[in-house]
Order: C-alpha cells, then sequence, then structure tokens
C-alpha cells in the first residue's frame, strides 16, 4: 500500500508541475495588465512605473522564475485589483465552494443510490424505468439552463426562494439542487447497472435462500459489492462539480472560488488567477488520491497493477 501511495502522489506532483506552468503562461495570454489598470492616457513613466513595481516589464520566464520561487514560500503576491494577499482571498472564497460541491455530492449520492437500488430490485418494472426516465433526463440537462429555469419559476414566478446572494438556508436550496441533478442521474443510472449484476450473483441467492431480510441483501450484502464502480463515477462527478460550481456561483451570486475567478479573468488579476487555479487544482488532486486509496481498500487487486 505504501509504494501505490508514493506512485500516486508522484504522478499527482508531475501532473501539478505541468499545471503551474500552463497557468502562469495562459494567464499572461489575456493581455498586460497596465493597459487596464492605468488610464489609456496615461504618461510613459507612469505606465513604466506601473509596469515595474509589478514585474511586468522582466522577461516572461524571469517573471516565471519570481513566481516558481515565491510559490515555494507559498506567496502567491498580492492581488492588483483588491490589493490583498492573492492567497489569503482564495482561501476566503474556498470554503464556500468546497461547501456547495460537498453537500450538492452528498444530496446527489443518496439519492442516486436509494433511488438506483429500489429500481434494481425490479428491473423492468414501473419503479424502474421511472428511475431509468427520470435520471437520464437528470444526465443530460445542462446546468446553467437549469439553474436560470430554476430562478425563474422558484424565484420571480412562485417567490418561494431568492434569487441570488448568500445569507439563510433558502440561499442555498436552488444552487445545491442544481448542482447536484446531473450527478445524481449519472450515479443513478451506475448504480441501478451495479445493483442489478449484484443482486443476480450467487451469494445474493444464497442469502436468499438463508432467510435474510431483501432489504438487508439490497443495502448491505449487494451495495457493498457494487460500491467500485459507484466510487469511480463518484470521484469524476465529485471533481467536475468543484468546476461546475463557476457558473452555478456567477447565476446565482455566490461568493466562492468560481466568482472570485472569473473576477480575476476579467480584471488580468494574474496572482489570484493562479492562486486559485493552483489551490483548487490540489484540492482535486488530494480527493482523487482519496478516492484511489478508498478504491484500492475495496479491491486489493488495484494496489499490485
Amino acid at each position: 500500500m505504501g509504494g501505490y501511495v508514493t506512485n500516486r502522489m508522484l504522478h499527482s506532483a508531475i501532473s501539478m508541475m505541468g499545471l503551474i506552468i500552463l497557468v502562469f503562461f495562459l494567464a499572461r495570454l489575456t493581455g498586460n495588465p497596465t493597459d487596464l489598470y492605468l488610464p489609456i492616457d496615461a504618461p510613459a513613466d507612469v505606465r513604466a512605473a506601473f509596469s515595474h513595481a509589478n514585474g511586468f516589464d522582466q522577461p516572461l520566464l524571469v517573471q516565471f522564475q519570481h513566481f516558481l520561487t515565491n510559490l515555494v514560500q507559498l506567496n502567491f503576491g498580492n492581488s492588483l485589483r483588491l490589493e490583498r494577499p492573492a492567497l489569503d482571498l482564495v482561501l476566503q472564497a474556498f470554503p464556500t465552494s468546497l461547501m456547495l460541491a460537498a453537500t450538492a455530492m452528498t444530496l446527489a449520492l443518496v439519492i442516486a443510490i436509494v433511488a438506483g437500488s429500489l429500481a434494481a430490485r425490479s428491473p423492468n418494472g414501473v419503479l424502474d424505468r421511472f428511475v431509468n426516465m427520470i435520471s437520464l433526463a437528470g444526465a443530460s440537462l445542462p446546468n446553467f439552463w437549469l439553474a436560470l429555469v430554476s430562478v425563474l419559476v422558484f424565484a420571480v414566478w412562485l417567490r418561494w426562494l431568492p434569487t441570488s446572494g448568500t445569507g439563510g438556508l433558502a440561499y442555498w436550496i436552488l444552487p445545491v439542487v442544481v448542482l447536484a441533478v446531473r450527478p445524481c442521474g449519472l450515479l443513478a443510472q451506475v448504480v441501478r447497472g451495479a445493483m442489478i449484476s449484484a443482486l443476480s450473483s450467487a451469494y445474493v441467492k444464497t442469502a436468499r435462500a438463508k432467510g435474510v431480510r431483501k432489504r438487508i441483501i439490497v443495502f448491505v450484502h449487494a451495495l457493498r459489492n457494487a460500491m467500485l464502480p459507484i466510487i469511480t463515477v463518484a470521484g469524476d462527478q465529485a471533481s467536475g462539480m468543484i468546476n461546475g460550481a463557476v457558473v452555478i456561483e456567477m447565476i446565482f451570486g455566490f461568493p466562492g472560488i468560481g466568482r472570485l475567478m472569473m473576477e480575476s479573468i476579467q480584471y488580468r488579476d494574474f496572482a489570484v488567477i493562479q492562486a486559485g487555479v493552483i489551490v483548487t487544482a490540489a484540492a482535486i488532486f488530494l480527493l482523487n488520491i482519496v478516492i484511489d486509496l478508498a478504491y484500492a481498500l475495496l479491491d486489493p487487486r488495484i494496489k499490485h497493477a
């Protein structure tokens, strides 16, 4: 297991280094911040002083070398727009995005496991067809469309929920539900397929012959053996959900990492862009390692592969 963990961490470190290089150079493709933060008629000496103060007058490779040196010390620099340490801004916004994604993922998993397991008990039955239809629809709906429709129906027409912002529990309902719909649909399909296979296996037939209660067979014996594909898809969806939260945060006015990143790109705030991407990527890499470890624990053959 130790070798497996080391191997996974080494692969993640290599991917992280590639991402750091990409985010640094791609951010600079958005243009020179000097043109955005100073008036168009600013004197040349003022523009030169601004560029020099922020290191924009240095060759790109020199800027990258300074960036890597500071990164080792977890110093991402200050935000040009807000004049605060970029890492502080990211760490302030990140918990909101993390809570939004974690709540939505938990909701999606609970609904998918219950609905998929119940549907698998009677393949091609009424409940199975209903779950199949709803889950396929949920997996196909784009997040941004569903978010706009939900705002129109529940906030504008019915006035049950707020349109945007943060505050009490009511502000979380629409963003969480909208973000959970797509992974819930995909996971319900996976749970259904895995459970149908598990329920037709020999050990389940043996348990039935011994008189074990049907609910225990489904939610204890069969579900445990169906967890491998569920964990795989749930891991992919959890990683994608953090990225998908960007659109949801913009539509619902959530003060998370997604909205911060979009505003930073708009204002060419390189320090915040770099800090946001690297912190988010580190969280996703850590999540993937945890999922891989869980996968290896459930199936010991994997760590020897």
